[in-house]
């Protein structure tokens, strides 16, 4: 056999496992996906009926009657508007993460140790994290409402209020989020910025905020282009799994998101897997279109930078 048809022969006998699995457990169901997003699908009936873009058309558009204009499907709107409302805490968590990473970065005994401690909850499990913040939230024996107590303040019913569920799911991303693996990214980062930089900003006699401002931040510009674009992305696939363990999408769908919208169309409540396939679609395209944005203003940026 020819030597180098054998080395292509062993390389595709390795990377064979890999790619069956992939076409079984992720080509094929994005595919069939796609084409349930045509029909009328619904778990317990057996007959599929190709509908065209009927699902799309219920799921965004929008109808006229003598009180003006209405979605066809408004719990879509108001549930995308929880999805993004909750991604305010990006910005903040990122703001937390590289705090963190400056402080860890610095050259203290025992460093390491804190590093550890910073990360921990980030490899905890999820499910007791929720749990954990749910009882802590809780209106009558809650530590947080207890804390405000002391201060003689009213603590607010937190998860089951419409006005409080969702600053109190914020809080929670931000705790975990912040030190977790976009710390770690900006601590990385950190560690490649060169010390002739700050030596010369401390030559030219620039104070902490300047060296920050002028020498820091500018070289934490891809890390931070890359952590943002992933918490984007995250942002409009996530709150399915706090929503579901912490208020089951209460109050009055208030911390539903898309991702948990799916879940109910689909395989909790209404089975109908047309309809929720075609929401997951929509989501794609919301989530490649963010990207995309995200890309052309990062590309912009370096170039005025350059």
């Amino acid at each position: 056999m020819n030597p180098k048809l054998k080395r292509y022969l062993t390389a595709y006998a390795f990377l064979l496992p890999n790619g069956v699995g992939f076409m079984l457990f992720m080509l094929l169901p994005i595919l069939v996906s796609f084409g349930l997003a045509f029909t009328d699908c619904q778990m317990l009936k057996p007959n599929i009926r190709f509908i065209g873009f009927g699902n799309f058309i219920n799921l965004l558009g929008f109808y006229h009657d003598s009180a003006g204009w209405h979605a066809n499907d408004p719990d879509f709107w108001y549930y995308l508007y929880n999805t993004i409302f909750l991604m305010i805490g990006i910005p903040i968590s990122m703001a937390a993460s590289l705090g963190m990473a400056i402080l860890l970065n610095q050259k203290l005994k025992g460093i390491v140790l804190f590093r550890t401690l910073f990360y921990l909850p980030h490899i905890c499990s999820g499910i007791a994290i929720f749990m954990v913040w749910r009882m802590m939230y809780h209106a009558d024996v809650g530590i947080i409402n207890t804390i405000l107590g002391w201060l003689d303040i009213q603590g607010p019913d937190w998860l089951n209020s419409i006005t409080w569920a969702k600053p109190a799911l914020i809080i929670m991303g931000v705790w975990g989020a912040a030190g977790g693996n976009n710390m770690i990214i900006y601590l990385a980062a950190l560690k490649g910025v060169p010390e002739s930089l700050f030596e010369a900003a401390d030559i030219d006699g620039a104070s902490a905020w300047q060296k920050f401002r002028y020498v820091t931040w500018p070289q934490l510009a891809p890390a931070t282009f890359f952590i943002f674009t992933m918490s984007i992305i995250g942002g409009f696939q996530g709150g399915f799994n706090m929503a579901y363990i912490m208020t089951q999408g209460g109050p009055s769908g208030s911390t539903t998101t898309i991702g948990y919208y799916i879940f109910n169309m689909a395989y909790d409540g209404e089975l109908l897997l047309g309809y929720g396939s075609a929401i997951a679609w929509v989501l794609f395209v919301l989530v490649m279109g963010a990207t995309i944005l995200n890309w052309k203003c990062g590309k912009s940026g370096e170039n005025d930078y350059a």
